[in-house]
């Protein structure tokens, strides 16, 4: 019962913004929200291990070898590089992910730790959204540069966050769950500009 009580009292980082970005949705096709509640846990491993073989095999979408990969899909299971030995395993809200990954690694040298508390995920979805992006982002951002399913380590609004392409008009930031409300904001503004104009 207790259990029960603490799912149905749970709030995502941006459950207290979603009417703002709702509102903040423009004619031109840009809407903002969150991906609430889902699974992230990083994995550290040595390229090459027998340990770093057995994550991959687990992921069931493999590790992605070098900066900008992504393994997977954001509807499933992903894996984002973010270093040599490190990478950041999302899916949607999966309780048993970590311990089948922990599971794999077993007595292995490396490191899964549950971290899907530690950073909110919010989606930005429209033509212009790399034009709202790049107000302040300093990452390239262009088709050639920047395709769908990758993800980079970059900042935005001043802050460190994940960055992920996953289509060609969305995009998934993830920033530390504590900056949340800073970056919805910023976004909210940034987004600003390509509200249609009222209709008489």
């Amino acid at each position: 019962m207790a259990s029960n009580t603490l799912i149905e009292a749970r709030r995502s980082p941006a459950a207290h913004l979603q009417q703002l970005m709702a509102e903040a949705s423009v004619a031109g096709g840009l809407s903002l929200g969150e991906v609430a509640f889902t699974t992230q846990v990083s994995v550290r491993c040595a390229p090459g291990s027998a340990g770093y073989g057995a994550l991959a095999e687990a992921t069931g979408v493999g590790l992605p070898e070098k900066v900008g990969q992504v393994a997977g899909e954001a509807g499933g299971v992903g894996v984002l590089w973010l270093g040599p030995d490190e990478f950041l395993v999302t899916a949607p809200e999966d309780a048993a992910l970590a311990s089948r990954l922990e599971a794999a690694l077993g007595q292995e040298p490396g490191q899964v730790v549950d971290l899907s508390a530690n950073r909110s995920v919010l989606e930005l979805c429209g033509a212009n959204a790399p034009l709202v992006l790049r107000k302040s982002c300093p990452a390239d951002l262009h088709p050639r540069s920047f395709a769908v399913n990758q993800a980079i380590t970059t900042s935005l609004a001043g802050i460190p966050v994940l960055l992920w392409r996953t289509g060609e008009e969305s995009w998934r930031i993830m920033p530390r769950a504590s900056f949340t409300e800073h970056t919805v904001h910023w976004m909210i503004d940034a987004m600003l500009e390509f509200a249609s104009d009222p209709v008489d």
